[in-house]
């Protein structure tokens, strides 16, 4: 049995790593370079880190905009990757709920961006209550589309989703 990763918070030492990854993750659509982790971390965002064996196997990140002045609170999912060998085995899922119990944590609606061929993480979305709110065409450095998706606080179901304009 696979042992379950750690998550802990990323850190600066893990930028390259992160990058990496996302090199392998994301070929064609303009991946992440070390500089724009660290930057991220510089900015307070958060971030965590999945380790196995104390090995970076995955990361994710969230923006976290907390509601003034009567605003509603919102966040944004950033990033979330997981080192091919590693995938298959909940890792990502962990990601995400850690990232969105801090969103639910000051009751943001979330959003994020992800591409319309990526099956893998749109079940994954959905089933954590994500629902697709529109398309962006041409979203990526690839020229691929990209959904936006919703979730309301504590995964509450949203409004019905659009439909798939395409």
């Amino acid at each position: 049995m696979t042992p379950r990763p750690v998550l802990d918070p990323l850190t600066a030492d893990d930028a390259d790593r992160c990058a990496e990854l996302e090199a392998i993750l994301f070929p064609g659509d303009d991946p992440w370079s070390a500089r724009a982790f660290r930057d991220e971390l510089r900015a307070g965002h958060l971030y965590l880190a999945a380790r196995e064996q104390g090995v970076l196997v995955g990361y994710g990140g969230v923006a976290l905009l907390p509601g003034r002045l009567g605003q509603s609170s919102e966040a944004e999912i950033h990033t979330i990757g997981v080192d091919p060998a590693h995938q298959g085995r909940g890792t990502g899922r962990a990601l995400l709920e850690e990232l969105l119990a801090a969103a639910d944590g000051i009751g943001a609606t979330t959003y994020l961006e992800v591409r319309t061929d990526n099956e893998a993480a749109l079940h994954l979305y959905r089933a954590t209550g994500f629902t697709v709110l529109g398309t962006r065409r041409r979203y990526y450095a690839s020229g691929a589309d990209a959904y936006t998706m919703r979730r309301l606080p504590g995964g509450a179901a949203a409004d019905a989703p659009a439909p798939d304009p395409r």
